[in-house]
């Protein structure tokens, strides 16, 4: 299976939802890069960005796919509540970004654009 997405070093390595084929962790590749060589390996491998960092959102908003952006927009929590949010809203996630070049992920909603 081909890779989909890169898993930016600010969330869980160890993370059961992204523990498949699907999914490559930026520690896995150089924990150290800088946002533009995060940016550029995903174009590169066409890959879908997975982050907590602002600058990827406001940067996808005047480019046009690839890479495209899911931005998790909650605060700190527990390992066990993030993982539960995400658990629940993943499937959806994955549906969204397929369409969508941004999806922004709160506690309460998932908001997307295209």
């Amino acid at each position: 299976m081909k890779k989909k997405y890169l898993i930016d070093v600010n969330l869980p390595y160890y993370f059961s939802i992204w523990n498949n084929e699907e999914y490559i962790h930026q520690k896995d590749i150089d924990d150290e890069w800088s946002d533009e060589q995060i940016w550029q390996y995903a174009i590169k491998n066409d890959l879908t960005i997975v982050t907590k960092d602002s600058d990827f959102s406001n940067k996808i908003l005047f480019q046009i796919p690839p890479p495209r952006v899911i931005h998790i927009r909650f605060g700190n929590m527990k390992l066990s509540a993030f993982f539960e949010v995400l658990n629940k809203t993943w499937p959806q996630i994955k549906l969204l970004s397929n369409s969508n070049k941004l999806v922004s992920v709160y506690l309460d909603r998932i908001e997307a654009i295209n």
